[in-house]
C-alpha cells in the first residue's frame, strides 16, 4: 500500500453534501488523484513502454484527469498536452506538473512541457509555430464499465485525429472479461441502482471488448493490443468506497436514488474482498488498443 492510500477516512460522504446529490466537484477530484488514479499506473507505463515513449515524444491525452499519466509522460521526456472535461482535476494536473522537480520551476513552463485544456478547447492544442503534430494520442478512461460510457470518446477522437501525423498511433483501453475482474461485480451496482443495465439493444453485455468498434467508426485502423493486470488496492474499506465514486461511474446511481444508498450497496459488494487486516484488493485485468491514425 503506498503512503496515500494509507489515509484513514472517516466518513463516506463528503460532509456538506446533500443525500441525494453528488460530492463538491474538488472532493470528488481529489479523491480520484489520491485514491484510484494510481490504480492503472501499470496500464500507463505497459502502454509507454510498448511504444518507446521518450524525450521528444509528443503526447496528447483525452480525459487526462489529474494528469498521473502525463506526469509519467514527462518522466520519460515527452512533451505532454492534455485535455478534459472536469475542471477541478485539470487544476490537480496543473499542480502536478509545476511541482515536477525535473521541470525548470518556472510557473509558465506548462506552456512548453505540459499544456492543459479543457475539452471544448482541444483546437488550442494544435501544432503551430514551434509546434510539430501529436507523437502519439491516448484515451486512458477505460470504457465498458456502464452503459454508454464511449459516446463522449468518438467526438473527443474525431478533434484529437487531425492534430497527428498520418499513421500516429492512437491508444484506447478498456475493462477486460468479467471472470478476470473482481471489481466487475462492484461496478454492477451502477446498472442496477440507476436501471441501466450493462447490455446493448442486441443483448449482448456491456462488459465486452468495445474498442475495436470506437476505433472503426473514428476510421481509426487496429494495429495490436494488450491486456494489463492493475488490481485495485484500498487501504480499507471506507478508502475504497471513496475511490471507486470518484471515478463517475456511479453518478447516474446516485442521481436515481440517493448516495447514501449508493455506498452502502457498493460497501456490501466489496465484502468478498475485504482482507483480515481491512484492506481491500480486487485483481482485474484492462485490454488496451493500439490503432493508427488514417
Amino acid at each position: 500500500m503506498t503512503r496515500t492510500l494509507g489515509r484513514q477516512h472517516q466518513w463516506f460522504a463528503h460532509p456538506g453534501t446533500a443525500p441525494g446529490v453528488l460530492a463538491d466537484a474538488g472532493a470528488r477530484a481529489r479523491d480520484w488523484a489520491e485514491i484510484q488514479e494510481r490504480m492503472l499506473v501499470p496500464l500507463y507505463e505497459a502502454v509507454y513502454e510498448r511504444l518507446e515513449v521518450r524525450n521528444g515524444t509528443r503526447v496528447l491525452g483525452l480525459g487526462c484527469g489529474s494528469g498521473l499519466a502525463l506526469l509519467l509522460a514527462a518522466a520519460r521526456g515527452a512533451r505532454v498536452t492534455g485535455v478534459d472535461s472536469d475542471s477541478a482535476r485539470l487544476a490537480l494536473a496543473r499542480e502536478r506538473l509545476r511541482a515536477d522537480p525535473e521541470r525548470d520551476g518556472r510557473a509558465d513552463r506548462a506552456a512548453g512541457t505540459g499544456t492543459l485544456l479543457p475539452v471544448d478547447r482541444m483546437a488550442d492544442a494544435a501544432p503551430g509555430p514551434g509546434r510539430s503534430p501529436y507523437d502519439l494520442i491516448t484515451a486512458f478512461q477505460p470504457i465498458g464499465s456502464v452503459a454508454g460510457d464511449a459516446k463522449g470518446l468518438g467526438p473527443a477522437l474525431d478533434e484529437a485525429i487531425p492534430l497527428a501525423r498520418h499513421g500516429t498511433p492512437v491508444v484506447l483501453a478498456g475493462w477486460g472479461p468479467p471472470e478476470r475482474c473482481a471489481t466487475d461485480g462492484v461496478l454492477r451496482v451502477a446498472g442496477r441502482l440507476s436501471d441501466r443495465p450493462r447490455e446493448d439493444d442486441a443483448g449482448r453485455p456491456g462488459h465486452r471488448d468495445d474498442l475495436e468498434e470506437v476505433a472503426a467508426r473514428a476510421g481509426l485502423k487496429p494495429d495490436g493490443s494488450g491486456r494489463v493486470a492493475c488490481p485495485f488496492g484500498y487501504a480499507d474499506q471506507q478508502s475504497a468506497v471513496r475511490g471507486l465514486l470518484s471515478t463517475g461511474v456511479f453518478d447516474g446511481a446516485i442521481r436515481t436514488t440517493n448516495r447514501r444508498l449508493v455506498e452502502k450497496e457498493i460497501s456490501e459488494a466489496l465484502h468478498p474482498h475485504l482482507r483480515r487486516d481491512g484492506t481491500v484488493w480486487m485483481p482485474n485485468v484492462f485490454r488496451y488498443l493500439i490503432a493508427r491514425t488514417p
